[in-house]
């Protein structure tokens, strides 16, 4: 038996509680959305030039390629980020 299932709802709480969506996930869902609508829109290939390499891909895969590079700059910047300021807390607390 499931202790959880016998206790009551908290006051002016059903008993089936909705789920919240953060404003960050609708902007990700939506930025998702977005950017696979331009991907199966734009699917020509494309003639890419970058320093000594030459070389043919399509516009979809440079996209995705594109947004995941990107992604990973912005989660590595944000961990460096993290990592600073847990270091200055620890400095604050030191000293």
């Amino acid at each position: 038996m499931n202790p959880q299932q016998d206790e009551e709802p908290p006051e002016g709480a059903t008993a089936s509680t909705a789920v919240r969506v953060s404003g960050g996930a609708i902007a990700s869902g939506a930025g998702i959305a977005a950017l696979l609508t331009f991907m199966l829109q734009n699917t020509d290939d494309v003639r890419l030039r970058f320093l000594v390499w030459h070389f043919t891909t399509t516009v979809w895969l440079l996209t995705l390629t594109s947004a995941v590079l990107g992604a990973v700059v912005w989660l590595g910047l944000g961990v460096l980020r993290r990592h600073r300021r847990r270091v200055a807390r620890r400095e604050a607390r030191r000293g």
